[in-house]
């Protein structure tokens, strides 16, 4: 019991020492582009703050306040020749009119670093993948559909046909391309679905698969149905993938049938079995006759034989732990970066197409981006590693957006005065930085409250219920005699 403890204890403070590492690590990364190319060009730095608001603590060296900040969803470099955000910032104590103008260039500079800083950063934490290896688990490796539901659960609780066994959808069909864009992964099958935004003349979802099956690549249109709390487009298939037993439980029917750990399950009763979910239903909903079940076991194929089982309710266990099992890959940075770029301007594409599902409670604020962080840290260091390189080009694409306040807004407000020839109005600009810095507050608070912290609520629930639905019933008390 204390050596659990103590495991769960560094284990915490581990995942913990990984998110202000590379949480925190990418916000200093962001500025400190800023800094040093600010530096280079000459530009006078007032403050380099790591966080917004009052200090925690802070230092000065060489005419520069560095600071930790009580508000750590970012950080900024006070630059009072290049821009005015006083309202995010803090008051400055220099009078820029009496610092030299700061020429296009080095403005066009200075905002852009922060942005290349963090796709090197990335791009060098990808190099880190590239050596040691990503893991990839057998059902995400895959386009091949090994499971079509017959029914999905809509958000409403209702059960309707699944839209991939209306669409005619089969198993051990291939997914090539999903409205056009091509799939390597079952990843990208859930980006392309979820962020979909088709929709047929009668205003029904659609997606458009290409199919290989049998040698033949056609078409086949999908009409996406909205499942889950978080009401995502979903047509009701699983990917295919081995399912192998990592674990025999003692006295139990799969024990007394043969099975032994590390057999491969093949088929069932003739049937492939290609995942979970198939294996649930030709397996352990089949109590009532013999089960005639393939595995392969150090190269050679074995017939075990599972009989009826007429006390057991369907869906009992009959004592297999089963796995995916997974393999390092060693994708290159260049694809690691496009992977991710491609991901994020899907992502943003559908947040502005008014005929996607996806909204802004969709999306994950600081607390989702820190929770992320810290499962990441829990599964291992190679997870941790490929989100932060997300996290980083996230980073330099959302500050690169044309909105006042980020730095491609500043560098549009450069580009428009350079082109009038004279500096836009000092007014104007403080008025579009504040009404943007509002919304942005507000957009943090809405993903906040009704993204990030709805969806912990919700799963910190769903750990409750099944943690209660696995304790042990007690047995019935006997009815005490009437007096």
């Amino acid at each position: 019991m204390p050596s659990d403890l103590l495991q769960t204890l560094f284990s915490n403070v581990w995942s913990i020492f990984l998110v202000v590492v590379f949480f925190g690590g990418s916000i200093f990364v962001h500025e400190l582009g800023h800094f040093l190319a600010a530096r280079r060009r000459g530009v006078h730095v007032e403050r380099f703050s790591i966080g917004f608001g009052p200090a925690i603590f802070s230092w000065h060296r060489h005419g520069v306040e560095y600071r930790v900040a009580w508000f750590p969803l970012g950080g900024y470099v006070l630059l009072p020749q290049l821009a005015d955000l006083g309202a995010i910032e803090g008051r400055r104590e220099t009078d820029p009119d009496t610092l030299p103008p700061v020429s296009y260039s080095s403005k066009m500079i200075v905002f852009a670093a922060g942005a290349c800083f963090n796709v090197l950063f990335a791009f060098s934490l990808a190099a880190v993948i590239w050596v040691i290896g990503q893991p990839e688990s057998n059902d995400t490796s895959t386009t091949r559909i090994g499971y079509v539901s017959p029914t999905l659960e809509l958000s409403n609780g209702r059960a309707v046909p699944s839209p991939a066994s209306e669409a005619g959808l089969k198993v051990g069909d291939v997914i090539r391309a999903i409205d056009g864009a091509k799939v390597d992964n079952w990843r990208d099958v859930q980006y392309l679905v979820g962020l979909g935004a088709g929709q047929t003349a009668d205003g029904r979802r659609k997606a458009v698969f290409t199919i290989e099956r049998d040698g033949r690549t056609f078409n086949l249109t999908v009409n996406p149905r909205l499942s889950g709390e978080d009401r995502d487009r979903h047509v009701g298939i699983a990917p295919a993938y081995q399912l192998i037993v990592s674990q025999v439980e003692p006295g139990s029917p799969a024990e007394h049938a043969g099975f032994q750990a590390g057999d491969e399950i093949l088929s069932v009763n003739g049937t492939p079995i290609l995942g979970i979910s198939s294996y649930a239903d030709e397996v352990e909903d089949a109590t009532t006759r013999t089960v005639e079940i393939r595995v392969k076991r150090a190269g050679t194929e074995h017939e075990l034989t599972l009989p009826p089982r007429p006390n057991a309710k369907p869906g009992s266990p009959i004592g297999l732990a089963l796995t995916i099992g997974f393999h390092l890959t060693h994708p290159s940075p260049f694809k690691q970066l496009w992977e991710n770029v491609t991901m994020t301007f899907r992502t943003l594409w559908s947040l502005l197409n008014p005929h996607s599902d996806i909204g802004l409670s969709k999306l994950s604020g600081p607390v989702g981006i820190v929770r992320i962080f810290h499962s990441a840290a829990e599964a291992g260091i190679r997870v941790a590693l490929i989100f932060t390189i997300l996290v980083n080009v996230n980073l330099a694409v959302f500050n690169l957006l044309p909105l006042p306040i980020l730095d491609g807004g500043q560098m549009l407000f450069a580009t428009i005065a350079r082109i009038r020839g004279r500096a836009l109005p000092a007014n104007f600009i403080i008025a579009a930085q504040s009404t943007f810095g509002v919304l942005l507050i507000a957009m943090f608070f809405y993903v906040t409250v009704f993204g990030d912290i709805r969806r912990w609520v919700n799963d910190v629930r769903a750990e409750h219920a099944e943690a209660a639905a696995q304790l042990p019933t007690p047995p019935p008390q006997a009815a005490p005699a009437k007096p």
